[in-house]
């Protein structure tokens, strides 16, 4: 029995099946290498001779990515999961919500070349590259994004710096992003009482009180009790007024 593909590749095939392309379909040769890049799929067939294939899928732009980018980061539990090497399901609708589609989902998206003679589209060739891709997809989510030009490192980086410079959660929270205090993040200011800081006010329990909880010194100096000896020392160095 057939596993079941997990949602990614089985997503693509429906976007690649709405675009004309059917899958599975009878592939012809081998599929010697595969190359995912930014809008563009290469690779190399190897049958009666070796031919060369290429997929073209529109690729975003800077502009377009910085708002998925931002989107995604918005969304702490689709970070977690970005992080972990997952692509977790909403992340499709988050393409949506800025009006980008994860998957193809028109043909002018998509062009197809291939260096055989032959005139179907796409050919035998081709089938077989895309039925390559789909297994590259499967074992990696993050292909789909590599194709719309956001490869697996390059978005985490990016994430993680999102993550590192964001504003506030909470609307009415108007404290500054870390990274702009991290200059002065582990700096204490003046110590309270110099340098014109205002004074800590002191406790209300007496200077001494420790002294009244320590148990009987087994020592006495001159016949007087250690910690008689000692409250005038505790009271001077608090400001306090003796007895």
């Amino acid at each position: 029995m057939t596993d079941p593909l997990p949602w990614w590749p089985a997503r693509f095939i429906r976007a690649l099946t709405a675009i004309g392309v059917l899958l599975p379909a009878q592939g012809q040769g081998r599929v010697v290498s595969l190359a995912v890049g930014a809008g563009r799929v290469e690779a190399e067939v190897q049958d009666s001779r070796q031919y060369q294939v290429r997929i073209g899928l529109t690729a975003f732009g800077k502009t377009d990515w910085a708002a998925i980018t931002h989107a995604l980061a918005a969304k702490a539990s689709t970070t977690v999961l970005l992080l972990r090497g997952e692509l977790p399901r909403d992340v499709e609708e988050t393409f949506k919500a800025v009006r980008l589609p994860l998957f193809p989902s028109s043909a002018r998206e998509v062009s197809l070349d291939c260096t055989c003679p032959s005139a179907e589209v796409p050919c035998g060739h081709l089938n077989a590259v895309f039925s390559a891709l789909v297994a590259r997809v499967g074992d990696d989510p993050f292909t789909v994004l590599a194709l719309r030009g956001r490869n697996r490192e390059t978005l985490l980086e990016e994430l993680k710096n999102r993550l590192m410079s964001a504003g506030p959660l909470d609307p009415g929270d108007r404290s500054p992003a870390l990274t702009e205090v991290m200059d002065t993040f582990f700096d204490s200011g003046a110590a309270p009482g110099l340098g014109g800081a205002a004074p800590l006010h002191r406790p209300r329990t007496p200077s001494d009180a420790l002294l009244d909880q320590a148990p009987p010194f087994p020592i006495t100096v001159g016949g007087e009790d250690v910690a008689e000896l000692l409250r005038p020392v505790y009271q001077a160095l608090a400001g306090e007024d003796g007895p």
